[in-house]
């Protein structure tokens, strides 16, 4: 970074933060960050125990937080790396998407599904602790129509990790004073939607592995984590097709979407279960 430019960036800092915490410096922020590299859109995740995930900022016009917000809270969010990433205790720090997303998750139906609406190419992410078992994940997207992040730039970019925890902090210990999280955000219904899919007709094995493949993993993969040959998993997933009335993993993410449906999602996620 050049002398010119490190004092723009340092200047940015100082104004940052003389605005009010909360929302205008998580605004303050995403502009902030803007100047070190572009990006598209920011969103931040808090994901607190069994609490479904909380949006405390978001930069998406109303009809993308339609799908970048109000359908991923009702549970496709289950399957997101960067959730599953928080669940097994990730450390802080600046991640990209793919470090976290199994073998075929490109390739998977949450992501052709689901992910590929949002029209991005590229996901990092800041992983910032907040104590209590609460972790904030602050994403910096990039649209299929802008190239990945390059090394240099996330080098850039982690240099603002600082910056970026207090930020981040000073806005959730403003919203638990402000706004505490109601009992019926209690993301227990979702979580049991998703333990218990087909349990009415599956066995504990072939529940494994309808939730490795709605995850992304390929048959090698499933194999891999259950530590079973990649011929027996053929065998379920055939199994699990014909019990399941479906001949396709396009159709097991359809079926699963829309058991969420019936209670859980809002009647413009319908477009989801195609």
């Amino acid at each position: 970074m050049r002398p010119k430019e490190l004092k723009l960036w340092t200047t940015g800092v100082a104004h940052l933060l003389d605005l009010p915490a909360g929302h205008a410096r998580l605004s303050g922020l995403s502009h902030w960050l803007r100047q070190i590299c572009p990006v598209d859109h920011f969103v931040l995740f808090v994901y607190e125990g069994n609490h479904r995930p909380l949006a405390l900022f978001d930069t998406f016009s109303a009809d993308k937080r339609a799908i970048y917000v109000d359908d991923y809270q009702c549970g496709p969010y289950l399957l997101d790396p960067f959730y599953l990433a928080c669940t097994r205790g990730q450390a802080p720090g600046l991640w990209r998407l793919r470090q976290f997303a199994p073998d075929h998750f490109y390739l998977g139906e949450y992501f052709l599904t689901y992910y590929q609406q949002t029209g991005l190419a590229e996901e990092v992410a800041f992983f910032v602790d907040l104590g209590g078992g609460a972790m904030a994940v602050l994403s910096l997207m990039r649209s299929s129509a802008s190239c990945a992040f390059s090394r240099d730039e996330m080098q850039l970019v982690e240099c603002a990790q600082a910056v970026v925890e207090q930020v981040i902090n000073e806005a959730w210990r403003l919203r638990q004073a402000q706004e505490p999280r109601p009992v019926q955000d209690l993301d227990f219904k979702i979580r049991e939607a998703f333990d218990q899919f087909g349990a009415h007709i599956l066995t504990g094995r072939e529940q494994e592995i309808v939730q490795l493949l709605l995850r992304g993993h390929s048959s090698a993969s499933v194999a891999e984590q259950l530590n079973i040959s990649p011929g027996t998993v053929k065998i379920h997933r055939k199994n699990i097709y014909a019990k399941l009335g479906i001949g396709s993993q396009s159709e097991l993410l359809g079926l699963f979407i829309r058991e969420l449906t019936e209670d859980q999602l809002p009647a413009h996620s319908l477009k989801l279960q195609a």
